[in-house]
């Protein structure tokens, strides 16, 4: 009786934590972020919309990746139509909005360009889309807390520091991956550039060669006429 009495209480301990760490797991505040990676053509304004709730957070981060002076306009405005941040003709740029709610418009706009497209990159954070929740009912479902020598509010702290730094890191890369990919299409066009150039001077080169020779031996040349 008295091992099936230890088994038990063993079990009861095993059977609270595991479904304290999943409720935990369930209480998480959730944060939304994408990216996306379009051609902007020249003489062209496109806009984008993101649905945002009261107290929530907006992040936008972009980079222009190719094209022509790399630089683009950008423009963020509230549901009311309200332009919150604007920048001109700018490479990249990053801007946080605390939001309400309604639609979100953020534009890019390469009117300024007739004749070079641009190849734009540019990521989405949404923070606290999950407010409405009340974040302390998963307390009501947890039995037997008096058993565990840590508490849930620990738990929940560790994991959600976890979490953050794990989507900072994912973000961080993913920024660093468009620098990289800007980067590789600056040098690409460098490379074609010096090529092209390459080529012209080898012309221009093998031109002034023949000239000089069809110059020199035109000095040596006797055009005078021999009678005989």
């Amino acid at each position: 009786m008295e091992v099936g009495r230890v088994l038990l209480c063993v079990l009861s301990v095993f059977v609270a934590l595991i479904s304290e760490r999943f409720v935990v797991l369930a209480a998480f505040s959730q944060s939304l972020d994408s990216d996306f990676t379009f051609t902007l053509p020249p003489g062209r304004k496109e806009c984008f919309y993101q649905t945002m709730k009261n107290d929530a957070s907006l992040e936008i981060e972009y980079q222009v990746l190719d094209g022509a002076g790399l630089d683009v306009d950008f423009t963020i405005s509230s549901p009311s139509g309200q332009v919150l941040f604007s920048d001109y003709r700018k490479s990249d740029g990053v801007h946080t909005v605390e939001t309400e709610d309604g639609d979100y418009m953020f534009c890019f706009d390469n009117t300024f360009s007739t004749v070079s497209e641009k190849l734009i990159f540019f990521e989405l954070i949404l923070d606290n889309m999950d407010a409405d929740e009340e974040p302390d009912d998963w307390k009501e479902y947890v039995i037997g807390t008096d058993m565990l020598d840590m508490k849930l509010e620990d738990i929940m702290d560790t994991i959600n520091n976890v979490k953050s730094r794990l989507g900072k890191s994912v973000q961080i890369q993913t920024v660093l991956r468009a620098f990289e990919a800007r980067d590789r299409n600056i040098q690409e066009s460098n490379f074609d550039m010096v090529n092209l150039w390459s080529v012209v001077n080898v012309i221009v080169m093998m031109l002034v060669s023949a000239v000089q020779v069809y110059l020199v031996r035109s000095l040596f040349e006797d055009k005078r006429k021999i009678r005989t």
